[in-house]
């Protein structure tokens, strides 16, 4: 079995006056794996990816009780910027995050703050900007980017220091359905190419389907499935409140096995499903 890259151990969390955002949380996260994080709005998801990066409750201040490890190190009296070395975090509102004028000085500026030597940084930042299809974008002022690229901009920032795990919270939630299967697709073709382990947030699977191995999901701050993608999505299509989260191709796929009493295969797209309904039933429409 493979090692853990992320761990919560008998883990609550409330901010400051408010009642628990998480509530016993218990899995560990697959070396390796392309795990997604699902569940309705409100259900802990951001929450729980700040808790991975250390910033909760490190730098929120709250209540909690439990553990996180990272890697098998307690982010327990770890400075955030160590923990970032290991996992590195996008959320959302990924604008707030960028800090720099240029391109070169945004994805540069962790690396000098980590202490790399400037021959190092100068060619770390070179080669994120390349993986992440910015190349020679050094000099680009900010407002020379469109908004696309400065989320790629800021997904090079983190890949420049070679963390083992990114986490990141609704990374497409700002862009039309074309650059969300875009983005998805280079964060794959990285995730491949480095052996990272890959956590994301996403409300529309459709777009991460051909990629998922692994899924948690959560309601009301609490799990209520986690495993591997099909053990979870069988779980979570047993909750009416939850198996309209679910991709459109599974939730047909699951209520096929259940009406007709049959096993379908994994469906990762519609070529897949249209394959084996017409193998199975002759035709395509049940």
């Amino acid at each position: 079995m493979k090692n853990k890259a992320v761990e919560f151990k008998n883990f609550y969390y409330a901010y400051n006056g408010d009642e628990l955002a998480l509530k016993n949380i218990n899995f560990g996260i697959r070396e390796g794996s392309f795990t997604v994080l699902l569940g309705p709005s409100g259900a802990g998801k951001t929450t729980l990816c700040k808790a991975m990066a250390g910033i909760i409750p490190y730098y929120y201040g709250g209540r909690y009780a439990g553990s996180v490890e990272v890697l098998g190190e307690d982010t327990k009296g770890r400075r955030v910027s160590d923990i970032a070395m290991k996992l590195g975090l996008m959320l959302e509102d990924y604008e707030s995050q960028l800090v720099s004028l240029t391109a070169g000085e945004e994805v540069s500026f962790s690396l000098l703050n980590h202490g790399f030597p400037p021959e190092e940084v100068a060619e770390r930042t070179r080669k994120a900007l390349e993986d992440v299809g910015l190349p020679g974008r050094e000099n680009y002022q900010m407002d020379e980017l469109s908004g696309g690229q400065r989320q790629r901009l800021l997904l090079a920032s983190v890949l420049a220091v070679r963390p083992r795990v990114i986490v990141l919270d609704e990374p497409v939630s700002a862009m039309d359905p074309e650059g969300a299967v875009s983005l998805y697709k280079l964060l794959y073709k990285l995730y491949q190419k480095y052996g990272m382990t890959v956590v994301v947030v996403e409300h529309n699977l459709d777009f991460v389907l051909p990629y998922i191995t692994d899924m948690i999901v959560l309601q009301d701050g609490q799990i209520k499935a986690a495993g591997c993608f099909e053990e979870a999505a069988e779980k979570a299509y047993a909750d009416r409140e939850l198996r309209h989260l679910l991709p459109a191709l599974w939730q047909v796929r699951l209520e096929l096995e259940q009406r007709e009493g049959i096993r379908l295969g994994s469906w990762r797209n519609i070529g897949e499903a249209i394959s084996e309904l017409k193998e199975k039933f002759g035709r395509v429409g049940l």
